[in-house]
């Protein structure tokens, strides 16, 4: 009867005293690298410092350590051990204090979750405490809250906390002497600090070695070798690696207690200070982004959001790596792959470098040069702007910006807009973890994929590019030499082959590199993050040389040096300009340049149609002429001996900067005098007025203003724009006068380009 009395008595405190245990959630939380290291911790409402931890987690040592030192009987007593008891009562008696509390490991539990008095009627709720713990939770339960809440001085908790707190390492690779120093710091937290009180620690350390040595647990030679081990004072920083992922890893799992990312720490801290490193030569208040990820998993290996996090000057708690910025010309690559796709070019396709009004629009180029005829590998590499605008016209802007939406690199437009061409040149925003998770698909097999930060996220992956036309992509911008490199200087065969694009956004407020390996794929976004422009700072200068330097910095690659078969369905054929269709030997007059191009499928595109052809128009012409004269024949023409030729003629915009030669075999030959006007010579006849070839000017004698030329397009009715040595430099209306000034001596090409043809004069200008 009285033990039932006793059972209802117990059971009626434990439900109006309930055990006070932590609440599930509650507590810090730590950010791991995928190797179990913290990247940053977030202290509890308390400002306590704790990372979860399980009995599997901690070196055996220091559990072997912790309950041979403090409670050899754990695993055998109810909570109490009445034996320890009655020799700390026996000391209590004959001293007149308390000399050892007879504690066991679950009482200890049992005031760091109540908070007992160090006095008897403490002792005495501890022990009721410890009965009820034991009755509630197993050992290995009460075990693991020893674990992750015994004081170890100041704000931390947890022998794991207090591991990378007063070590640097993990608990799991605790050595004897570090268990041992662990063991005994929550004894008297304050007073054996080691990064305090040194001394008093290793003293404390050392008695806890004695008492495993002379139980046995540990061999005298163990013991020898771990006293050797100096108690070192370190200061206590909390850390902070890769600190605005983890801020973002913790808004996401805000009730997480241990989030582990997929972050390579060696890796984050060495980017980390390399960033730190190269903006000290760059203008103040600048910042930088970097991404890097692991192409077969999608995982990130490193993630710098801004160049120091907690620089105020540089606005280092802005995440860069998902701010939405304007990409420049790194969304180009992903528009010659749809165009290959598409079937409009091969990598060598005719394109014209050369300006061109697109309705209300006229791009120019970075520097304002134009080029002429020009591949589209060329056209990619050298990322020349009227080209890229003038095939997204025709793979059309709305197909373009769902595509790479689909594949998830949503494009961000201006409020209201619609997709247009500007958007080829930045006229857009794009986030960096996007824009990286679509240049992946280069390097896997045209399919793009969500950048993972978890191992435990799923993998997301679209079809962005067939594997083909990523492959040919991938292959013209790994031939894009690295900047500043001199053939010969040195075997560049060890280096891993780097899919390479850099942009530059409209007023000098974002400059990017972006990267692509065989293994992984790196992302540079250097700028402010307010958008305050740098002058004179551009992808190429810029994002570029970090963005070689993370690469060169990279595991490397068995086969990443070695250039990659191509897939099925991508093969070489040979290719002819102007015409852009497969070499014909029957037919070598139509072959004015050769080319060997990748195509699709078999599929040789022709050259792409001009949009506005006027009587310039491009093709293959057919022409019946005089068997004699070789003069051109038209309907009206009779009693002649005639033959058909074929002439294959360039693009308008591409005549001005062909030679003499291939001017030549593109003309078409002169009508025969008594022969009707067949509509074929109605180009306007053009002459610029103000200089003749071969013109020598110079500077007026003793007057600082350069050589200048008054120069008007004569028989032009509409715009005229003015290139010289195929730079834009001015347009005039209709004969309207051009005044232009030559900073430069030496040998110039001058030229009048308007919608019904071009004159061209060469002038030498002197000192």
């Amino acid at each position: 009867m009285c033990a039932l009395l006793l059972l209802a008595l117990a059971l009626v405190l434990d439900r109006l005293f309930p055990l006070p245990l932590p609440a599930a959630g509650a507590g810090s939380t730590v950010v791991l690298a995928r190797d179990g290291t913290p990247l940053r911790a977030f202290a509890d409402r308390d400002g306590v410092w704790r990372y979860p931890v399980t009995v599997d987690e901690v070196s055996p040592l220091y559990v072997q350590a912790l309950l041979t030192y403090e409670d050899r009987w754990f695993h055998h007593h109810p909570g109490i051990n009445p034996l320890a008891l009655v020799r700390a009562l026996g000391q209590w008696l004959r001293h007149g204090k308390l000399v050892s509390g007879g504690s066991t490991l679950t009482m200890q539990v049992a005031r760091i979750l109540d908070g007992t008095p160090h006095n008897l009627a403490g002792k005495l709720l501890q022990m009721l405490r410890a009965l009820q713990l034991e009755a509630h939770l197993s050992k290995r339960e009460i075990l693991t809250l020893y674990l992750n809440h015994a004081p170890f001085g100041g704000t931390i908790e947890g022998v794991e906390a207090a591991s990378w707190a007063y070590l640097g390492k993990p608990a799991a690779r605790l050595s004897h002497a570090e268990a041992a120093l662990l063991t005994v710091l929550p004894q008297m937290p304050s007073r054996l600090r080691p990064d305090r009180h040194p001394q008093a620690a290793q003293a404390a350390r050392d008695k806890v070695l004695a008492r495993m040595a002379a139980l046995g647990v540990w061999s005298p030679a163990q013991v020898r070798d771990a006293r050797i081990e100096v108690v070192a004072a370190r200061s206590l920083q909390p850390p902070l690696s890769a600190a605005l992922l983890a801020e973002r890893m913790h808004a996401e799992q805000p009730q997480a207690r241990r989030i582990t990312t997929t972050i390579d720490p060696q890796l984050q801290n060495a980017l980390e200070a390399r960033v730190t490193a190269y903006l000290t030569r760059l203008p103040e208040r600048t910042s930088a982004a970097v991404l890097v990820i692991d192409n077969a998993s999608l995982e990130a290996r490193a993630y710098v959001g801004s160049a120091s996090f907690g620089d105020a000057a540089r606005l280092g708690h802005v995440d860069m790596v998902r701010a939405s910025r304007s990409p420049g010309s790194t969304l180009k690559p992903f528009l010659y792959g749809l165009a290959l796709d598409d079937g409009l070019i091969s990598s060598e396709s005719l394109l014209i470098d050369a300006p061109q009004s697109f309705g209300d629009y006229r791009p120019g180029n970075f520097d304002a040069a134009f080029n002429g005829p020009v591949s589209a590998a060329t056209a990619l590499r050298l990322s020349l702007n009227v080209p890229a605008v003038d095939l997204l016209s025709r793979v059309g802007a709305p197909r373009f910006v769902a595509r790479l939406a689909n594949a998830g690199l949503a494009l961000r437009l201006p409020r209201g807009a619609t997709p247009s061409l500007p958007i080829i040149l930045g006229g857009v925003g794009v986030r960096m973890d996007a824009l990286v998770g679509a240049y992946a698909a280069f390097n896997r097999e045209g399919v793009a994929g969500r950048v993972r930060y978890r191992s435990d996220e799923p993998m997301i992956e679209r079809r962005l590019l067939s594997a083909g036309a990523a492959w040919i992509v991938r292959d013209i911008l790994e031939a894009n030499p690295r900047p500043g490199y001199v053939p010969g200087t040195f075997d560049p065969g060890s280096r891993p082959r780097v899919a390479w694009k850099t942009g530059t956004s409209y007023g000098f407020r974002d400059a990017w590199a972006v990267g692509a390996t065989r293994a992984a794929t790196v992302a540079v976004w250097i700028g402010r993050p307010d958008g305050t422009p740098l002058p004179g700072q551009y992808g190429a200068v810029t994002a570029l040389p970090l963005m070689f330097q993370i690469v060169d910095s990279l595991p490397r690659d068995p086969l990443g040096a070695t250039p990659s078969p191509p897939p099925p369905g991508v093969t070489q054929v040979e290719i002819c300009w102007p015409l852009g269709l497969a070499y014909d030997p029957r037919h070598p007059s139509l072959c004015q340049q050769k080319k060997t191009s990748w195509i699709l499928d078999g599929v040789v595109p022709p050259t792409l149609p001009e949009r506005d052809a006027g009587s310039w128009s491009a093709g293959l012409v057919r022409l019946r002429v005089d068997a004699r004269s070789g003069e051109r024949l038209s309907a009206g023409c009779t009693h002649r001996v005639e033959r058909q030729i074929e002439i294959a003629r360039w693009p308008a915009l591409a005549y001005p900067w062909l030679g003499p030669e291939l001017r030549r075999r593109a003309s078409l030959p002169p009508l025969a005098r008594d022969c009707a006007d067949d509509g074929l010579d109605a180009v306007q006849s053009l002459r610029i007025d103000g200089a003749v070839d071969g013109t020598t000017i110079a500077r007026a004698p003793n007057s600082p203003n350069p050589a200048t030329l008054r120069l008007r397009l004569l028989g032009a009715r509409d715009e005229v724009l003015w290139l010289v040595d195929g730079r834009l430099v001015g347009t005039t209306l209709g004969s309207a006068v051009l005044e232009h000034a030559f900073a430069e001596t030496g040998d110039h090409t001058l030229t009048a380009l308007t919608g019904g043809g071009y004159a061209q004069v060469r002038v030498r200008v002197l000192r």
